[in-house]
């Protein structure tokens, strides 16, 4: 799996590219992003700068960042990250924002270097959508909104400290979580333990949609979530792109509480046919498609580098 195509849409909006001269599009339906292209002569911060000019922009509900330097295994975002800490009283209707809309032709995700994002998200606390694409380097703190509904963060490899942030963070109205672990090669350096706070589901009541996902550890996280109480409160239970086998499936086919889901995701797998078969006939929607080879010792995760 390779991220091939910029956002179209996120978090009900769709997005649409923004360039120095272009006007503003219509804020109750597009939210912008801001790039820079290799050849660009023109820097990440002053395309911004040009786009806080516009007349409106205060309307503006949503922003996505996308490549922000030609550097890139060295390009930490830290002058992205002070402008829009900056811009937080002209930008104050932003609720969607999505920090590293970038493609593999533009830099592989394992490669994106981020930072700590804790300043932008205390700036913006009335988000209700976040993204974060790449692992390198990347920090959220203590994280606290209130309003948020949404959160995705994308990585080869995320960090033990990363997983911990989101699953300890206070996030009361959390709909949607989604977690691409990664791999160790890429930096991944979570156990399938640090996933623990999530399992009795107090810590987000309001969840509906878990992802925990893109994982070397991908059976064990079947097995742990199998029979956790969680699942009494979600529709959908995402455990694909991962090196999901026939031992995890087993454990999520025994399991009642998965009866009850509205659909078990498990894309990317590693499961024999007969296990697939069994898998199709319990009583939910179940996706087992992108079917990998069983036999095959070589096991990986479906979005690495």
């Amino acid at each position: 799996m390779t991220i091939g195509e910029h956002l179209t849409e996120f978090g009900g909006f769709q997005v649409k590219q923004w360039e120095p001269g272009q006007p503003l599009g219509d804020t109750g339906t597009t939210i912008h992003r801001v790039a820079v292209d290799y050849d660009d002569k023109t820097g990440w911060t002053d395309k911004f700068r040009a786009f806080l000019a516009l007349p409106g922009v205060e309307a503006s509900q949503g922003f996505v960042v996308g490549l922000w330097t030609d550097e890139s295994m060295d390009g930490v975002p830290d002058e992205v990250i002070e402008a829009l800490v900056a811009a937080h009283t002209q930008l104050s209707n932003i609720r969607v924002l999505f920090i590293g809309d970038i493609t593999y032709e533009e830099n592989e995700v394992s490669w994106i270097t981020q930072g700590d994002l804790s300043p932008i998200l205390a700036a913006y606390p009335q988000l209700t959508h976040l993204g974060v694409r790449g692992g390198n380097g990347l920090s959220l703190g203590q994280i606290k909104l209130p309003e948020l509904r949404e959160l995705i963060v994308q990585a080869g490899g995320l960090s033990a400290e990363v997983v911990r942030e989101v699953v300890t963070a206070d996030l009361p109205r959390l709909e949607h979580l989604e977690l691409y672990l990664g791999t160790e090669d890429y930096g991944a350096t979570s156990a399938a333990d640090d996933l623990t706070p999530l399992l009795d589901g107090s810590r987000f009541p309001a969840l509906k949609y878990l992802g925990v996902k893109n994982s070397e550890h991908q059976d064990e996280i079947a097995q742990m979530f199998a029979h956790a109480p969680i699942l009494d409160q979600l529709a959908v239970l995402d455990l694909s792109l991962g090196t999901l086998t026939d031992e995890g499936a087993a454990a999520l086919l025994d399991s009642e509480r998965v009866k009850t889901l509205k659909k078990l995701v498990l894309t990317h797998h590693f499961c024999t046919e007969e296990m697939m078969e069994k898998l199709g006939a319990l009583p939910i929607e179940v996706d087992t498609s992108d079917h990998q080879d069983d036999e095959d010792d070589w096991r990986f995760v479906a979005l690495g580098e």
